[in-house]
């Protein structure tokens, strides 16, 4: 998905899908002055089974989004919250970091990275 300082697609996606082995890629430009996820989106993400979330751009609520048992990585962190207008896309692959995101595909990540591949790894 695509955003750019509006996290209102990001929440509609984690909140009416089921994230059942899903992670979403949120590409948000990589921009540094607002947060796209915080910790009443981890909460919902839980709650929906979400593997994890990867943002290019900032997240908020880091030390409470730690506590949920699922992969978080972005940018940096910031206390800003997004704005909430519904701009954005979804459904095509995005790029960032070097890495194609490919919806379909599958993602590893670790603290020093991401891998994806169009077929299981493990």
């Amino acid at each position: 998905m695509q955003v750019y300082e509006d996290n209102a697609l990001v929440r509609k996606t984690l909140d009416t899908t089921d994230g059942k082995g899903k992670v979403l890629v949120v590409d948000g430009g990589a921009s540094l002055r607002v947060a796209l996820v915080g910790d009443r989106l981890a909460e919902i993400a839980v709650r929906q089974g979400w593997e994890g979330v990867v943002v290019n751009g900032c997240i908020r609520d880091s030390v409470e989004c730690a506590q949920f048992d699922f992969g978080l990585m972005a940018l940096a962190t910031i206390p800003v919250k997004p704005h909430m207008k519904g701009h954005g896309e979804s459904g095509f692959p995005v790029a960032f970091a070097g890495v194609k995101f490919t919806p379909g595909e599958w993602l590893y990540a670790d603290e020093d990275g991401i891998v994806t591949s169009a077929r299981s790894l493990l």
